[in-house]
């Protein structure tokens, strides 16, 4: 008998396992939400919304209320928005102009930026303190074209351009 269970067993196919879920795009999710508000106005259930397009009921509910409320416009995307900039934008050019200019042009010791100098600089010139992972970021996006890495220390070293390994 065990052994006719271990036959079924090797003789069965699996199913594959479910993909793992993949995170929409801010695009596909208004896409979705547009398909949603189609149906709704097409009288088409909760229930048959929330199988459809795999959402919970509190989602659909969500997605009817603000489609009855506001209409179609307010499923739309809108701009994510995060936590605002410590620095204004005028700032945020004076620090991509440095960037591109070198470290000199800030008053610092050597031309060459490090992740550490120009969080230095930052708060000494705009009193707003960056985490070096931060600033790291800032040094990719406003630096001279070059890939940087950056350390366990938080600090960014380079890999094909000008910021200093230190």
């Amino acid at each position: 008998m065990l052994e006719q269970s271990v036959q079924d067993v090797r003789q069965t196919e699996f199913e594959a396992s479910p993909s793992p879920v993949r995170t929409l795009s801010r695009a596909e999710m208004e896409r979705r939400r547009m398909e949603a508000a189609e149906d709704f106005l097409h009288g088409v259930s909760h229930s048959q919304v929330v199988a459809k397009f795999g959402v919970s009921r509190t989602t659909a509910s969500r997605w009817h209320r603000a489609l009855n409320a506001q209409g179609l416009e307010s499923l739309r995307k809108s701009k994510a928005s995060g936590r605002p900039s410590r620095l204004t934008s005028e700032q945020m050019a004076q620090i991509a102009d440095a960037c591109q200019k070198g470290a000199l042009s800030m008053g610092c010791s050597g031309d060459h930026w490090t992740a550490k100098s120009l969080a230095r600089a930052i708060e000494e010139r705009f009193s707003v303190h960056y985490s070096l992972e931060h600033v790291a970021r800032l040094l990719t996006r406003f630096g001279p074209a070059r890939t940087v890495k950056v350390t366990s220390q938080g600090e960014a070293v380079e890999q094909a351009g000008d910021i200093a390994r230190h």
